[in-house]
């Protein structure tokens, strides 16, 4: 729904509008960073900021190679593992430690704050120092031709404001609630419950608040639904594989090995391997939690503090080059190449979340 009524393109370009030409690349993260929080679809969000993305790009005169690495980063870093998101990866946790989406504390807020931070600093400069040495906007060879009239179109469109689109306070309303209605429901019900019924409510409010951008209703649901199966098929071939995998007498020995890790080290490395096995970060948790969960909770452990510590362990190798996100991102949605446009993603992606989860393990582990 916040794709067919464009509430999803009203958002990205109040952002990219208020935060102004200087700050293109904060724009495009900060657009990712607030649909994702308020519970919308990642690739929702990679296609419809896209279009705006290479728009600001190309004024600016930035190397487009940075685009995939500013979608990536606005989704998945922090967002999708910060206490009250209603993403999958903070809410598989919920099910195996009996905990809420906010679990984790002050220590969960803030290294969510200091991804969110530390990574657009980063990506800052990274941009700025190509700049330095004389890169320009420009399209791999490759996608050129395929992607240059495109783009035009929607530039023009962006800058002529021939698109009608929604208020953006009607579009980022039922993000809000979404948020709301999720972590006020999850202390009287379920995590599962409260964000089915959230979402639900998100869904409807995008409906009654954007009614008069509604292009084709049946088959927006039609295709979310078609969208929530294949996502639900693709975890639970993960996870049957994981099932399979853990009967072996080798995985059986790994675990040994992760129970002999002090305090949290094991749960945190645990998760992080099996997540970049599986390039999933929900894939991985599903695998993980049945195993991992049951022993760390016999131990003592906070369970706020290994439900956090969990979810961001799901968020570092997970974003390896063969992760599905990444993929899409990087070869569908932005007609890059890995070799032009990976790296800066591997930076921010995968370095940064997991030395701030090891960071989040020392403080639990002094604190908790």
């Amino acid at each position: 729904m916040m794709q067919d009524t464009g509430a999803a393109d009203s958002i990205a370009e109040f952002v990219s509008r208020k935060m102004g030409p200087k700050r293109v690349v904060f724009a495009v993260v900060a657009a990712c960073a607030i649909m994702t929080y308020g519970g919308v679809s990642l690739f929702v969000v990679g296609f419809s900021v896209y279009p705006i993305a290479v728009s600001l790009f190309k004024k600016a005169n930035l190397p487009h190679r940075f685009i995939p690495a500013a979608l990536v980063f606005g989704s998945i870093s922090f967002t999708m593992t910060a206490p009250g998101s209603p993403e999958i990866q903070n809410l598989i946790p919920t099910d195996y430690f009996h905990t809420t989406p906010t679990a984790g504390g002050w220590i969960g807020f803030t290294m969510a704050l200091l991804i969110m931070v530390l990574g657009g600093l980063w990506l800052g400069r990274m941009v700025n120092k190509a700049v330095q040495e004389g890169e320009t906007f420009s399209l791999p060879e490759n996608a050129e031709k395929k992607e240059q009239g495109a783009q035009t179109e929607v530039s023009a469109a962006a800058e002529t404001g021939e698109r009608s689109l929604p208020f953006w306070l009607t579009s980022i309303l039922p993000l809000v609630a979404v948020i709301v209605f999720l972590n006020v429901l999850s202390k009287f019900w379920s995590s599962t419950s409260a964000a089915l019924v959230s979402l639900t409510i998100g869904i409807l409010l995008t409906w009654l608040l954007n009614y008069k951008f509604v292009k084709q209703i049946w088959e927006s649901l039609a295709s979310g639904t078609q969208n929530a199966l294949v996502a639900a098929a693709n975890t639970c071939a993960v996870v049957g594989f994981g099932s399979v995998a853990a009967k072996a007498p080798a995985f059986q020995s790994i675990v040994n090995s992760f129970q002999h890790m002090p305090g949290y080290l094991g749960l945190a490395v645990g998760v992080t391997l099996i997540c970049a096995i599986t390039g999933s970060a929900s894939g991985g948790l599903g695998i993980a939690l049945p195993i991992l969960a049951p022993i760390y909770m016999a131990k003592g452990l906070d369970p706020g503090a290994m439900h956090r510590i969990a979810a961001l362990g799901s968020g570092g190798l997970d974003s390896m080059p063969h992760n599905g996100y990444v993929v899409t991102t990087i070869r569908t949605i932005c007609g890059e190449t890995h070799k032009r446009s990976y790296k800066p993603i591997f930076m921010l992606s995968v370095i940064l979340p997991t030395a701030v989860m090891l960071l989040a393990v020392i403080l639990y582990s002094l604190f908790y």
